[in-house]
């Protein structure tokens, strides 16, 4: 009969396995392996050990090539996945070594490898005996990536890869229909979560320790979300008049969308995305949040107006356009796993044909938000300097400093800075007709 922490360690050890080896999604593999877990603390295990092993691969394979004296082959890579998720438990999740090396030597006996586990607790062993050496823990990132960042902010491209494998804060926002973020932190005092307020993001609350959302008080009634400040920010750089008519034009999973309608219920707000599959995670949001009669929601792709905009324009659009996610790789470590060089030109091809195309949407007066979880000056303020050289009608408003540095007409938030993701904002103004 295997231990109780058995099972985690081999879930944890298929899921890295798909991402490092087989080129799969890690939010993906969760989403399938995670609900197989009843106890609310396995889960959370089966992440800490995800995220620990792809905030830092690089570091553990140096560490078996300096242990082993012929490398492990392909058909090896779920060993490799468990070993990775065994040198995890030591460093940096630093959890007890003893139920650490037991556990992980019994899930190489569940996965079939009985023949192999005299080399995993030995190689465990010798970790906790030596520790595991430090390594570059950025060898990792795509070498093209590292030079981009490199040319884009060289005098912060250290602090930036070091943000990259760090563990970020826990942000919740406070749903202001439901109460205030100073009654909120009371109660979360109350039930001993320490948190604390932002100066930049009103409904923020930051959690330097990450909680299971089940602990949450009232977060199954919508009283809270899970959402980084600088997502946050977004509502406030849009900041739609009272009862504007808003599209969200790239909703999923629908935080942005909820957070405008938790600040102003008479908001006209239609939500559209390209991933039907994904609108069924924006209706659930909507839902626990009590918002679900809110919005109009529809699975379109926003740059096809004719197919789906009624011609009224909109006094507010949110562009929250697709990108490389180059300043959220702490939250979601497997981009560098799949991004590639030839993506940035897609995905700059894209943002362009969506800012043209929603554009034509906005009222004359009105104002679109063009905003990316990306750190590249390439989708970010390069981006938004060609689309007004080609514009006549559409001029840049400042940001303040709440939303970073000055980038271009836009601002940048790196990552990390301030406990914030890695964020850009732009707000454009249509001429008047």
């Amino acid at each position: 009969m295997q231990s109780p922490g058995v099972q985690p360690r081999v879930i944890a050890t298929r899921v890295l396995d798909a991402v490092l080896h087989h080129g799969r999604s890690l939010k993906a593999e969760l989403a399938q392996a995670l609900p197989t877990l009843p106890d609310p603390r396995d889960r959370a295990l089966v992440e800490a050990i995800c995220f620990a092993v792809l905030r830092q691969p690089a570091r553990f394979e140096s560490a078996l090539s300096a242990w082993m004296s012929k490398p492990l082959g392909y058909r090896d890579s779920e060993l490799k996945a468990l070993l990775f998720a065994g040198f995890a438990q030591l460093d940096p999740l630093k959890l007890p070594a003893h139920a650490a090396l037991a556990s992980t030597v019994d899930a190489a006996r569940a996965i079939g490898r009985t023949h192999q586990a005299g080399l995993v607790n030995a190689l465990l062993r010798r970790a906790q005996r030596e520790g595991i050496p430090a390594g570059d823990a950025h060898a990792h990132w795509p070498a093209w990536l590292r030079e981009r960042i490199a040319a884009d902010w060289p005098k912060d491209e250290a602090a930036i890869l070091d943000a990259s494998v760090s563990e970020p804060p826990m942000w919740l926002r406070v749903n202001r229909r439901r109460g205030t973020p100073a009654a909120y932190l009371q109660r979360l005092q109350d039930a001993g979560i320490p948190a604390q307020p932002d100066d930049n993001a009103p409904d923020a609350l930051r959690l330097d320790s990450p909680v299971a959302v089940a602990a949450l008080p009232g977060f199954s009634d919508g009283e809270v979300s899970v959402q980084d400040a600088s997502a946050q920010l977004v509502v406030e750089a849009l900041s739609p008049g009272a009862g504007a008519r808003v599209l969200d034009a790239c909703v999923a999973p629908g935080g942005k969308a909820a957070h405008l309608l938790e600040r102003d219920a008479t908001l006209r707000l239609s939500a559209i995305d390209i991933d039907a599959q994904r609108l069924v995670r924006v209706q659930e949001n909507l839902t626990r949040l009590k918002l679900g009669g809110s919005i109009q929601l529809a699975a379109v792709d926003a740059a096809e107006t004719a197919a789906w905009w009624d011609g009224v324009p909109f006094d507010a659009v949110l562009l929250d356009a697709p990108c490389s996610a180059t300043g959220i790789v702490r939250r979601q470590p497997d981009v560098l796993q799949h991004r590639r060089a030839s993506d940035l030109d897609a995905l700059t091809a894209t943002q362009a044909r969506l800012l043209d195309a929603l554009w034509t949407t906005v009222a004359p007066g009105g104002v679109l938000l063009y905003a990316t979880c990306s750190i590249l000056k390439a989708e970010n303020e390069a981006q938004v300097e060609a689309f007004l050289s080609r514009t006549p009608n559409a001029v840049a408003e400042p940001l303040d400093d709440r939303f970073g540095r000055a980038a271009g007409v836009g601002r940048q938030r790196l990552p990390g800075e301030l406990g914030y993701d890695g964020f850009y904002y732009a707000r454009l103004r249509k001429r008047p007709a």
